[in-house]
């Protein structure tokens, strides 16, 4: 059966499963059409009214200084389809441009590199971290981008990719060092990655203030700390997982572009963006530990606030027992008792109750247990 026989069937399958299985999964943006741009001599300019991706290949492959890329803001199922055919991708990675959810990977089909990377924002009202995820598709020549959420990584929505402010924006990111970009699509792959690792500071930077807004709480015996501790460290361990699988993809990039021949320029640039990758690393794995530190340290202040409390019921319960302890003996409604028939009986059974609650207080308060 012809590959793309396969890719086809391979859609409609994934079609079907996402259906069956994905029945909540929200349903495709209006579909939006992909930014593209022709590029010669690292210079980009727009391809012709019409193009089709098959169009852009040719267009690449028609001479050695010359290279497509393309951006898919919100891919769709026509559009994959499409590229799936074009390209003629393996099932596989058919399969993976459908279904998502994918962890940082790289992946390599005949001639063809397919990479899974997630950007990471911090969105400090939830305190939590918002991925997404992008899939990069490069042949010698041309590379695609798709937007896997619908989003870049700044969080733009994919609905908004059709301003034009939005448009340059994102085709700067990728498209604006003419020297670069003459080293193909290697070069726009290396911008996103640098583009999405850069993103990764602030994240830090943000789970740190938080971080330092829970140790103070903790100190202040807030309650509700411990929910905040457990929420903030997933989010570190989902950073942590990111920021390590996108490691390993660099370093098997690096060892693939040193393979095929990869320039010194370009060299230097990825071993600049895998040193801030290992600092990021090094800065979660602090931060992941010291939040397992503040996590032990509010359960130890949790457990001396308990035992305060049970010092003082414990007291009180003790207080209370002394005078419960003689009135239960004086109404046990016996004939024959000490002092039961002595006009001071009851007046002496009042002090000594009192009394011994009296003394009981004050040694409890000199102890601290009150």
């Amino acid at each position: 059966m012809p590959k793309n026989d396969d890719n086809n069937g391979a859609i409609r399958r994934r079609d079907m499963l996402r259906r069956r299985y994905l029945p909540d999964m929200a349903p495709t943006p209006e579909e939006i059409s992909p930014l593209t741009r022709y590029v010669i001599d690292g210079i980009p300019k727009r391809p012709p009214r019409g193009s089709t991706v098959a169009d852009g290949l040719r267009f690449a492959e028609g001479a050695s200084n010359r290279m497509v890329m393309s951006l898919y803001p919100a891919p769709s199922m026509p559009a994959i389809e499409e590229l799936a055919a074009s390209w003629d991708l393996h099932p596989t990675i058919v399969e993976d441009l459908l279904l998502g959810q994918q962890r940082p990977k790289l992946d390599r089909y005949e001639d063809i590199t397919f990479i899974t990377i997630r950007s990471a924002r911090y969105i400090d009202a939830r305190e939590e971290v918002d991925f997404a995820e992008f899939h990069i598709l490069m042949k010698p020549q041309a590379i695609v981008i798709l937007c896997q959420d619908n989003q870049w990584i700044d969080g733009t929505s994919a609905s908004n990719f059709g301003d034009p402010r939005h448009v340059d924006d994102r085709i700067k990111t990728l498209l604006d060092d003419a020297e670069l970009l003459s080293l193909g699509p290697r070069a726009v792959a290396y911008r996103l990655i640098d583009a999405i690792v850069d993103g990764y500071a602030p994240v830090l930077r943000g789970i740190a203030i938080d971080q330092e807004q829970i140790e103070r709480q903790v100190f202040s015996g807030d309650a509700a700390v411990a929910e905040r501790i457990y929420n903030l460290s997933q989010e570190i361990i989902d950073m942590q997982h990111t920021t390590s699988s996108v490691s390993e993809v660099l370093q098997r990039l690096n060892k693939d572009f040193i393979r095929s021949g990869m320039p010194e320029k370009l060299h230097a640039y990825l071993a600049d963006v895998a040193d801030h990758l290992t600092r990021d690393n090094t800065r979660v794995a602090e931060y992941r530990e010291s939040l397992s530190q503040i996590l032990s340290v509010n359960a130890t202040l949790v457990a001396q606030r308990q035992n305060e409390d049970m010092k003082k019921i414990s007291g009180w319960a003790a207080i209370i027992f002394a005078p419960t302890l003689i009135s239960s003996i004086y109404g046990m409604n016996f004939d024959i008792m000490p002092e039961l028939h002595w006009a001071f009986g009851y007046p002496m059974a009042i002090l000594m109750m009192l009394g011994f609650t009296l003394l009981l207080y004050w040694i409890f308060k000199r102890s601290k247990w009150m």
